[in-house]
């Protein structure tokens, strides 16, 4: 699980690497060192991945209820990145 040390101390690498959090939620870090906060999640049987933000722009107790929220959407059959219009 992610901690706020723990996304600190990230180095880039050769390659952009990815680190685990919960239900769906990582961090994507580019070569160049950028964390990126992403939710990979299913939807119709396809996987899908929306993007959060960067970190520090984004906290990750903001990231975890982004993903919450998205998680909630998704439950109720749509898909997180759609907004519904209100009349």
């Amino acid at each position: 699980m992610l901690s706020d040390t723990k996304l600190r101390a990230l180095k880039p690498k050769e390659k952009a690497y990815h680190i685990a959090d919960e239900k769906g939620l990582y961090v994507q870090v580019s070569t160049v060192g950028t964390p990126l906060f992403r939710f990979k999640y299913r939807f119709d049987g396809k996987e899908k991945l929306l993007s959060f933000g960067q970190y520090p722009d984004i906290s990750l107790s903001q990231a975890r209820e982004l993903r919450d929220n998205a998680r909630k959407t998704i439950a109720q059959g749509v898909l997180p990145n759609r907004t519904e219009k209100s009349h």
